[in-house]
């Protein structure tokens, strides 16, 4: 690291870096989502399924994302508990079309909440109830309802209506995670 480098971190001018895991069953548009967010001069044309987990990195205004796109083929979801202990935020994605999945999605982020590494973390927890463009897409407040998201008492959490083909939803969503860091950045560090 260099002077500049010392200078600027300590000067409180450096980007900060987050650690994100995205989370989600397969095909609920998990990679779709972070290629949304990265700058498009670095976003693929092509999305194929995510095999075991990617990692991405882009910046916003205020802070530098790295970020894990964990596969959510069930052969690969034991992955993800690897990585709680090194996550600052979670994003969830959920497909609101697949009404028939909801219960499993249901399940793998009731998993998540209770894992040791994450239960005891006040990490900050934003929902995409994804593919909203769908005829028979579930509204957002449907999807916390069935994900029983009022039930997250010790985190703070947020769910977003999100077309991630399209883009839409997807900036609320940042906005409101680089807020929870902008105004309590040290309590969630811990």
């Amino acid at each position: 690291m260099g002077l500049l480098d010392k200078l600027s971190g300590w000067l409180g001018l450096r980007k900060k870096e987050v650690n994100v895991l995205c989370l989600g069953l397969d095909n609920s548009g998990k990679t779709t989502i972070i290629n949304q967010l990265k700058p498009s001069n670095t976003q693929a044309q092509e999305i194929v399924p995510t095999i075991g987990f990617n990692i991405e990195k882009f910046k916003s205004s205020s802070l530098s994302f790295t970020v894990f796109d964990m596969s959510g083929q069930s052969r690969y979801r034991n992955l993800w508990e690897h990585y709680y202990k090194e996550s600052h935020a979670i994003i969830f994605v959920i497909d609101s079309g697949d009404k028939l999945r909801m219960v499993v999605a249901k399940e793998e982020l009731d998993t998540l909440l209770n894992h040791e590494d994450i239960r005891c973390k006040k990490i900050p927890v934003l929902f995409f109830a994804n593919k909203i463009d769908l005829r028979d897409a579930m509204s957002s407040v449907k999807v916390s309802q069935m994900l029983c998201l009022e039930n997250i008492k010790d985190k703070p959490w947020h769910i977003c209506a999100s077309n991630a083909i399209k883009g839409e939803g997807l900036q609320e969503g940042l906005d409101w995670l680089q807020g929870k860091f902008l105004t309590g950045y040290e309590t969630v560090l811990i």
